[in-house]
Order: structure tokens, then C-alpha cells, then sequence
């Protein structure tokens, strides 16, 4: 009986092998419940043996299944406990393996030296056959096997208990010593002629088998559990995955299975059904992402980080699909990578958008271009007029400066000296008419010399040449009829400014001088050329009365320096203080030509 429970549980646990091949742990408990069933049937044959010889024999055979028993067990320990020290697993092996082979190095076996005779002991309703004889001294490595055993147990029950796991430490780690320790004990006491009883240590055997079988039923039914919860929750998660558009996919590495939800499947372009290799995903990826999708995929499994990336999938129709990936790797305990976790979204609508935000950031940037084109052109046009302005401005000026120095002024000239003669005449007669005529005499030359003066000035607006040479008269001419101090200082004997610009800065003193003189009664005036880096920098100091620079910032003749100054790419300033006088300053670009800015 005790042997056909055995085999009948041996029996379904290797059909549950042959399904799961890599669990060892089955493959043990069948070749332990196979032996144990043998031990039982051996020992059914001592009970009914009637000669020493034939039990000697018998018992020297049954230490084979002893073996195979002892030897399953601590493997069947290390596997399913995870538990146990390695070095006293090798050792009970070992020594159980010495001792097998002694038990047929000796005879009749390892427990006795001499079986003398067989006693007859009643036996329920039969009587069983025990051994009379002299023990074997070599027994004690049987004996000393047990204790490594027992040892050994006795460590994986500890380790497993203090894990945590108290159900197996009791279940299979408690069930192993104590039915061990009755086999041992059992064996012993007959071997040794203690106790006068049959060997019946296939029920202690017996009761291992069972908790084994046990412990693996109740493991079974709760991996069946914790397998229909799993189903139940990739249900709920395909369905949170379609309400979310989203995949949820799994690649085992060394099968080359990838699970991938419904949802999943239909993004992907996937069958409904059938199984999925890698091969398969990457044949819907879209050509030319295939090449970056391996290498971010083998990169992420060799340098185990996380795999993100984008590409294209072609579904069934024809049509493309943007999606999006990311997983991480996972690895077992050796480090080698086993599988592949990940979620994978459709991201067309992003894409579309964000194609047409593109485009529309194209045309803005174009319809940009094309507006800058427009307005820089506007400029140049503007400039062009303006400088065609500026030029026209200076032939009038010219012409006018000729025109009244060769006309107005030579009919004043005419009548200073027709003035003249009429004083010459009245002189002796008319005392006092002569007198009106000298003073229309004087009066005509010093319009005359105003005229002059006046012309000159329009005159060297084209005619600067030298900027410095220029001032320079510009200042003595300025001292010599206004009765003013005026003195110019240059750090260069010349300065590399372009006619247009030594125009318009001449014009600048122009005004700054006769600013100081009409309306600051100034008496000194200043005026510096100096060059700071790439800008020329022109100063006009005076001591005049000043002015306020609030209530004077908009008038006209600070306008035109302004505007001069920036003609030419330059900035004017100008400060000014009842007690300190006037400076204006000017900082132009050297090399600066004419061309027109707008005023600010």
C-alpha cells in the first residue's frame, strides 16, 4: 500500500515535469517517491525472508534506494529551500556515497558483519523475520551520514525560517528531521540489537513523501491562484491600455517571445492572435527606422538602460502610424539580461501637430524674410532720397553761396563805392550830407563783409577736404570776426573719415559754434579731435551761459546735429549748465559713410 501511494504520487508529479521541465524539484520528488516505494517493497521481502543469506542479500540492495533517498533529499533542499551550506551538502553526499560502496564491499552488508540466524516475531496475523547477529564496526559511517544529514537539515530550516518562509521551514525542513531522526533512531536500535522489531523505515519515509507532496500541491494551487489574479489583472491592464490608447509588451530574450496586449497588437499592426517574435515586430517597423530601432534596442539590453525611441509602423492598409516606445531591461541573478518590459503609444495626432507647426513656422519665417526684404529695401530707398536730399541741399547751398557772393554781393560792393564818390563830392560843400554818405559807406562794406562771410560758409559744406584743416580755418575765421578764442586740437594730423562725413561733422561745429556765439555769449570755445578704438570722437566746448537741457532738448538746431550725427552712423550728446557752459559731443565710426538712419 504504502508503496503503490508512493509510485501513484510519483506518477502525477512527473506529468507535471514533463510540462515544466526547467522545475527540477518535480524530477527529485519523483525519483524520491520511487525509491521510497522500493525501500518498501524491500522491505516487505525481509519480513518474509526465511534464511540469513537471502536477507543479508536483500539488505544489502535496499541501501541502493537508501541512497538514492538520501542523496534526492539534499539536493531537493538546495533547490527548492535555496537553503543549506554547500560545503555540507558535498560532504553527506559524499559520504553516503562511501558508504554504499562499502555496504557491498563487506558481507553480507555495511549494518552487520554476520547475520547467525532469523527470528520468527508474530506480526499481526503473520510473523515477521528479524535479524540475529554481530553489528559491522563500518556501520558508524552509516551512522555518521545520518548525523551530516540531520545537520544539514537542521541549517536550511534555520536559514529558511529566519528568510521569513515558516511554512516550508516546518512543512518540509521540520517533516525531513523528524522523520529522519525516527529512521535513523529505528535503524540503530535494531542494528545493534536493541530493540527486536522489523526494519519499517518506509512509513518514517512515507511521511517525508507526503509533506513533500504537500508542500508542492499547496505551491501548485498557489500558482494557479496567483496565475488566474495575473489574468484578471492583464485584463484589467488591456483594458486600461486601450481606454488609454497605449501597449503594454513583454520580450523574452531567450525564447524570443513577445507578449503584447490587444491594444498593443492592433497599434502595432500585429495579428489578433498567434504567437510574436522579434522579427515580426520589425518587419512592420517602417524601413528606414529599422536600422536606429535595433541599435536602441541593443543598446539598452547591453548597457542596461532605458529604451526610448520613435518610429513609424506600416499597418495592414497601407497607411503609417508614429508611435512611441519605452522599456527597461530586466536581468537575472547572474546579470545576464532575460526580458524586456515596455509600453508603446501612438503619437500620430503629436506628430501631425507638430508637422504643422513646422510648416507654419516655415511660412512665418518666410513671409518674415520676405518682410525684412520689403523693409530693408524701403530703408535703402529711404536712405537713397534722403542722401539725394542732402545732396541736392548742397548744390543749392553752393549755388546760392555763389549767386550771392557774385550778385548781391558785388551790387553792395557797388553801392559802398557809389557811396564813396558821393562823400568825396559832398566833402567840401556838404559838410554833413558827406557825413551820411560815409556812414552808408560804412554800412555797405560791413554788409559786404557779412555776405562774404555768409557765402563762404554755405560754400564749404562740399569743400571740407581736410577735416582738421577745415576746422581749423572754420575757427580762425571765427576769431577773426566774432572777436571769440577759438582753438582746435587733434590727436592725428589726419583722420580717415569720408568726404559725406567730414561734410556733416563740419556742419555739427558749424552749429555748435554758432550756437555758443549767437546765444551763449561764449568767449572761448574749444574744439577736439580724437580717436577711441574704432570711433572718431569730436568734442565742442564752450563758456557760455548755457542752457537747461530739459526745456532745450527739442529745439531745432539740436535736432539737426542729431540728425547729422546719425546720417553717418554716429550719436551726438549734448550737456549743457548756466555755470559750466556747453559741450557737445559727437562719436562716429571711422570710415563712416553717409547713409541715413531714421530719427528716434
Amino acid at each position: 500500500m504504502n508503496a503503490g501511494a508512493c509510485l501513484a504520487l510519483a506518477s502525477i508529479y512527473l506529468g507535471v515535469w514533463c510540462k515544466q521541465r526547467e522545475s527540477l524539484v518535480y524530477l527529485l520528488f519523483c525519483c524520491i517517491a520511487v525509491a521510497v516505494a522500493t525501500i518498501g517493497v524491500f522491505e516487505l521481502q525481509l519480513i518474509n525472508t526465511d534464511t540469513p543469506e537471502e536477507y543479508g542479500a536483500i539488505l544489502r540492495w535496499q541501501y541502493v534506494p537508501v541512497w538514492v533517498v538520501v542523496v534526492c533529499l539534499v539536493v531537493f533542499t538546495r533547490l527548492y529551500l535555496r537553503a543549506g551550506r554547500s560545503w555540507l551538502a558535498w560532504a553527506t553526499c559524499g559520504l553516503e556515497t562511501l558508504a554504499l560502496i562499502l555496504n557491498f564491499v563487506f558481507t553480507p552488508n555495511l549494518q552487520y558483519r554476520e547475520i547467525t540466524a532469523l527470528r520468527q516475531l508474530p506480526w499481526g496475523e503473520e510473523t515477521a523475520s528479524v535479524p540475529l547477529g554481530s553489528p559491522n564496526p563500518w556501520n558508524l559511517i552509516g551512522q555518521a551520514t545520518m548525523f551530516l544529514l540531520l545537520v544539514f537539515f537542521v541549517d536550511a530550516t534555520v536559514t529558511v525560517w529566519r528568510r521569513g518562509d515558516r511554512q516550508r521551514a516546518l512543512v518540509v525542513g521540520g517533516s525531513i528531521i523528524f522523520f529522519s531522526v525516527i529512521v535513523a533512531a529505528q535503524v540503530a536500535l535494531v542494528v545493534w540489537g536493541v530493540i527486536q522489531v522489523p526494519f519499517f523505515a518506509c512509513f518514517a519515509y512515507l511521511g517525508i513523501v507526503a509533506a513533500l507532496s504537500y508542500q508542492l500541491w499547496d505551491d501548485s494551487v498557489r500558482v494557479a491562484r496567483l496565475a488566474q489574479k495575473l489574468e484578471e489583472s492583464e485584463q484589467r491592464l488591456s483594458l486600461a491600455a486601450e481606454s488609454a490608447n497605449f501597449g503594454v509588451w513583454e520580450w523574452d530574450l531567450n525564447k524570443d517571445e513577445v507578449w503584447v496586449t490587444p491594444s498593443g497588437r492592433d497599434l502595432l499592426g500585429l495579428p489578433a492572435a498567434g504567437e510574436i517574435r522579434f522579427e515580426d515586430f520589425m518587419s512592420r517597423v517602417y524601413v528606414d527606422d529599422r536600422d536606429r530601432i535595433r541599435q536602441a534596442i541593443k543598446d539598452a539590453i547591453e548597457e542596461r538602460k532605458i529604451y526610448d525611441s520613435e518610429f513609424r509602423v506600416v499597418l495592414a492598409d497601407g497607411s503609417v502610424r508614429w508611435m512611441t516606445a519605452r522599456g527597461t531591461v530586466q536581468a537575472n541573478k547572474h546579470g545576464k539580461p532575460t526580458r524586456m518590459l515596455g509600453i508603446s503609444r501612438d503619437v500620430s495626432r503629436r506628430k501631425e501637430a507638430e508637422s504643422e507647426a513646422q510648416q507654419q513656422r516655415g511660412e512665418l519665417e518666410q513671409l518674415r524674410q520676405q518682410r525684412t526684404a520689403l523693409l530693408e529695401r524701403e530703408v535703402v530707398e529711404r536712405a537713397r532720397l534722403e542722401r539725394e536730399v542732402i545732396e541736392t541741399c548742397a548744390r543749392e547751398q553752393r549755388r546760392f553761396a555763389y549767386d550771392l557772393h557774385d550778385g548781391v554781393g558785388q551790387q553792395i560792393v557797388g553801392i559802398a563805392l557809389s557811396a564813396k564818390l558821393l562823400e568825396q563830392e559832398l566833402c567840401a560843400e556838404h559838410p554833413a550830407l558827406a557825413k551820411k554818405a560815409s556812414a552808408i559807406v560804412r554800412l555797405a562794406n560791413e554788409t559786404a563783409r557779412h555776405t562774404r562771410l555768409t557765402a563762404r560758409s554755405l560754400e564749404g559744406a562740399d569743400g571740407v577736404g581736410d577735416l582738421k584743416m577745415a576746422l581749423e580755418a572754420l575757427a580762425a575765421n571765427l576769431q577773426r570776426n566774432c572777436r571769440v578764442a577759438a582753438n582746435v586740437k587733434a590727436d592725428a594730423s589726419s583722420f580717415p573719415v569720408s568726404a559725406p562725413a567730414a561734410a556733416q561733422l563740419y556742419r555739427i561745429v558749424q552749429e555748435a559754434l554758432h550756437n555758443a556765439v549767437e546765444h551763449g555769449r561764449a568767449r572761448k570755445v574749444e574744439i577736439d579731435l580724437a580717436v577711441d578704438r574704432d570711433n572718431m570722437v569730436l568734442t565742442v566746448r564752450d563758456d557760455g551761459k548755457g542752457f537747461d537741457n530739459r526745456a532745450a532738448s527739442n529745439g531745432m538746431g539740436l535736432r539737426i546735429m542729431r540728425y547729422r550725427a546719425q546720417c553717418i552712423g554716429g550719436s551726438c550728446e549734448v550737456q549743457s549748465s548756466r555755470a559750466e557752459g556747453t559741450i557737445v559731443t559727437c562719436r562716429v565710426p571711422l570710415q563712416a559713410d553717409a547713409y541715413v538712419r531714421p530719427i528716434p
